[in-house]
């Protein structure tokens, strides 16, 4: 079960898990209603190195990316979910509007996004540099939170 960390206490672990010599996956996203395309995504990623950093936005970052009626999970139990997962060892968040400067700062081995995401990766540029790499992993067909909720909502009387 992973843990939620401060920006601050995940540079702190990130320096610990760099003199271990673990490598260190990063991905990021909303991760607003928790479904299998989010789980199989995430341990994909985890098994491409030994720790497995979960970058989620808040909820005011998600409400400028998707509309002022998302998120419909709130960032902290967003967080207690994604933590409760095996394959997810850390999770932060960051209210930007994408994960840029939280990847600077810590320089994970590896940053993973889904293939939706593979015309532009934030992040790539600073992680290259430091001599990581960047994988656009494909998606799970069949599963994306607007589609689950479009759903929901078609079954209503």
């Amino acid at each position: 079960m992973g843990r939620i960390y401060t920006r601050e206490e995940l540079a702190v672990a990130r320096e610990n898990w760099r003199r271990e010599g673990k490598t260190v996956v990063f991905t990021n996203g909303c991760y607003d209603i928790l479904h299998p395309g989010h789980i199989r995504l995430l341990e994909r990623a985890r098994s491409m190195g030994d720790v497995l950093i979960l970058a989620l936005n808040t909820d005011a970052s998600v409400a400028r990316l998707k509309g002022p009626t998302r998120p419909h999970i709130p960032e902290a139990e967003r967080a207690e979910l994604a933590a409760a997962l095996e394959a997810v060892d850390a999770v932060t968040f960051f209210d930007e509007d994408t994960p840029r400067e939280l990847i600077a700062a810590i320089l994970p081995d590896i940053l993973v996004k889904g293939a939706d995401w593979a015309h532009w990766i934030a992040g790539r540029e600073e992680v290259e540099a430091a001599g990581g790499k960047v994988f656009a992993l494909p998606l799970e067909p069949g599963y994306s939170t607007t589609d689950i909720v479009e759903k929901i909502l078609s079954r209503q009387p």
